[in-house]
């Protein structure tokens, strides 16, 4: 165990340390500049896109099996949650204050990366011969870079990290927080939430979409309904809250680690890890629904 523990530590390192910070953040950064600001100069007509409708009488498998607006909350479904949550509390702990800040730039930079990964699951996306649609970084990788062994790669390694960073941790979570806040046994919260998921997932993109749909809004309108009932109850102190963000995010020395840019440091490495964590942006897993998009 120890000899599996140290192996994952060191992938991990990789994975999640220095090279794979700034490959991701330096990959937002390049194609921000590249599409001359793409995600901010589309914001509104993004929201635009909202108002499309799917043709209940369209035949066509071309056209898709879900909706702009179905792909969005299937998006939003897997983004905001967990590592809004819990990712934002461990970089606080773990990266300091700073942290935050480097959370908000790998969040702007983010959205291009996100985007393209989107368009590109959209273009190189297949019809099957049962009228299914598969995409996905897979599919690109293999029609588009003609890399069909980085496809492999891709799908095998999306399948091992798929239990623990997209069921495990969210899961955790909720068992953890039903059983402190209300005593519920973890045990009974695992199995009501693996039969309520299989009832969904078994259903494909279609049933995903449609659920995501009716549920996310009401998550989102209360996620954010309790962060601005937070931000009102503490607005006094708000101010001072963003000074120790942009100070602790530029200070130079840390009063332990020992040497000179080590907060610096910290709070770049874990900020941009959870904030990676949190929009997922750069992991592959965004464009699996805009591959589904009606034309």
């Amino acid at each position: 165990m120890e000899a599996i523990m140290a192996a994952l530590d060191g992938v991990n390192a990789i994975a999640w340390g220095w090279p794979g910070m700034i490959i991701i953040v330096g990959g937002g950064l390049y194609l921000t500049f590249r599409l001359h600001g793409f995600q901010f100069v589309n914001f509104g007509r993004s929201f635009r896109m909202l108002r499309r409708r799917a043709d209940p009488d369209v035949t066509d498998v071309t056209k898709g099996d879900v909706t702009p607006r179905q792909a969005l909350f299937a998006a939003t479904a897997a983004t905001v949650g967990v590592g809004n949550i819990a990712g934002v509390a461990t970089a606080l702990a773990m990266g300091g204050p700073g942290a935050v800040f480097w959370m908000w730039i790998t969040a702007l930079v983010g959205m291009c990366t996100k985007a393209v990964e989107a368009m590109l699951g959209r273009h190189f996306r297949t019809i099957n011969p049962d009228g299914s649609i598969s995409g996905g970084p897979m599919y690109y990788l293999t029609k588009g870079l003609n890399l069909k062994w980085l496809g492999y790669m891709f799908a095998f390694f999306a399948a091992l990290a798929a239990p623990g960073i997209g069921l495990m941790v969210q899961s955790n979570s909720i068992s953890y927080a039903l059983e402190f806040g209300f005593g519920v046994p973890r045990l009974a919260t695992g199995i009501v939430i693996a039969i309520l998921l299989g009832l969904v997932i078994l259903g494909g993109i279609k049933i995903i979409a449609r659920v995501a749909s009716a549920l996310v809004p009401f998550m989102c309108i209360f996620y954010i309904g309790v962060a601005v009932v937070v931000l009102i109850i503490k607005a006094p102190e708000i101010p001072a809250a963003l000074g120790t963000i942009f100070v602790h995010a530029f200070t130079p020395t840390a009063p332990v680690g020992g040497f000179a840019g080590y907060a610096v440091a910290c709070a770049m490495r874990f900020g941009v890890a959870r904030g990676i964590f949190s929009n997922e942006a750069g992991l592959g897993s965004a464009p699996y629904r805009p591959c589904c998009l009606h034309d």
